[in-house]
């Protein structure tokens, strides 16, 4: 993970290289104790409960009465999918889709009549629900040389679907809009409510016993509000929350605390997952090395009650990578080694943390997630590879000016 610090490093004078500790201080988390207020809140009240039952019917209908256009179903799941309630309607929209799809594959061979717009609407959304629709659809709007008329520049709705460069709202459907805005105010207040749950993780007193680490609850919550969103997983989302939170504690560890000696110690305590292992460590090791397994025995307690203890062995294994790439690094500042390009690389996608948290997130979405899936990822394919590099470098472009100031860290942007 990248290292987001407010102030320069400092470095504790000592002749011997494996005593240096790099003290870091950072800005302490500006949200508080803010969301420990929602903790009693009402996620909900009667009356929104049965406004939003209704007026989901309401959209329900809508979506499977028949109509004379199908470019009306479409403008109608473009909607309810920009506004963020298509969850609600998955099955629906998925029947809808497949029945264009076939109405399409039967007219192979005829001329398409519909407009720009129509075209590129429903290959948007055919193309999104994974259907394999061929893109020569459009050759109907280019000319002899190949490239789309100039006629078409005229046509705003159909060129913004075609580069999907904008928001668009089927005009007048108030009534779905209505639903979305109270469906979007009971889903804020399940988040808040969880995000009160995980505050109280605060109760280990990190900010004060571990006075070196970031304050990131809030921050990392929102993270992974962005992995998934959906009330149905909320159990996956205190679980990655709460992960992803240990990762930047431990990362805090490694880049701004201890020393080489101790996160030696550290390092073959996580790889051998033993709390017996907990009396070598120092102090302040010790509250994280158990505040880690506890969490993990929490991820445990909740796959058990699905029949899905196999997967924390995933979650587990993801754990000591992450951990063992940030023992590299600190295993090359220790030694004064400048790694190539291509050794930085290679570990700096694993020390992004961002194999860790794709592996871990498949682990409490339910049985949408065989163990084939779970084996699959873990081994990162190239989709995980390519997603960990751009967000890699990405981190780095953000953050070349405090490594600028790190001599302990390594960076592609600022240099090896």
């Amino acid at each position: 993970m990248s290292l987001q610090v407010s102030a320069v490093l400092a470095q504790t004078k000592n002749p011997n290289s494996n005593k240096r500790r790099p003290l870091v201080n950072y800005t302490p988390s500006l949200w508080g104790d803010h969301f420990l207020s929602y903790a009693n809140d009402s996620m909900e009240t009667n009356d929104n409960l049965e406004q939003v039952q209704r007026l989901k019917e309401e959209v329900g209908k809508l979506l499977m009465a028949p109509i004379d256009k199908p470019s009306q179903k479409l403008e109608l799941i473009d909607a309810i999918q920009r506004l963020g309630v298509s969850y609600h309607f998955e099955s629906e929209i998925d029947e809808i889709l497949q029945q264009i799809y076939k109405d399409l594959h039967n007219e192979v061979g005829q001329e398409d009549n519909g407009s720009l717009y129509t075209v590129a609407l429903r290959f948007r959304l055919l193309r999104q629900q994974g259907y394999n629709i061929p893109s020569d659809i459009f050759n109907k709007f280019k000319d002899n040389e190949g490239n789309f008329k100039e006629s078409l520049v005229h046509d705003v709705q159909g060129m913004l679907h075609l580069y999907e460069a904008t928001h668009m709202r089927v005009h007048g459907e108030d009534i779905l809009l209505k639903f979305a805005k109270l469906d979007f105010n009971i889903l804020q207040k399940q988040h808040q409510k969880e995000l009160s749950h995980i505050s109280r993780y605060k109760d280990l007193d990190f900010a004060n016993k571990l006075s070196f680490a970031r304050d990131r609850v809030v921050e990392c919550y929102f993270w992974i509000l962005g992995v998934y969103f959906e009330p149905q997983y909320s159990i996956a989302r205190k679980i990655l929350t709460k992960i992803i939170c240990m990762a930047s504690t431990i990362d805090d560890i490694y880049d701004a605390y201890g020393t080489y000696d101790e996160l030696e110690l550290f390092t073959d305590a996580i790889k051998r997952w033993d709390i017996n292992r907990i009396d070598q460590l120092p102090e302040y090791m010790k509250l994280c090395y158990k505040a880690l397994l506890d969490v993990y025995e929490e991820i445990e307690d909740e796959m058990s009650k699905e029949g899905r203890s196999y997967l924390v062995h995933f979650a587990t294994d993801a754990m000591k990578k992450l951990v063992q790439a940030y023992f590299v690094e600190a295993k090359w500042f220790n030694e004064g080694y400048i790694p190539t390009m291509d050794e930085y690389m290679s570990n700096a996608l694993k020390s992004s943390g961002y194999p860790t948290v794709i592996t871990i997130s498949f682990v409490g979405m339910g049985d949408i997630v065989t163990q084939e899936a779970s084996e699959w990822v873990s081994q990162e394919p190239k989709i995980v590879k390519a997603a960990s590099t751009i967000s890699r470098l990405m981190d780095d472009i953000v953050s070349q000016e405090v490594h600028k100031r790190l001599v302990h860290h390594c960076n592609s942007i600022v240099g090896l």
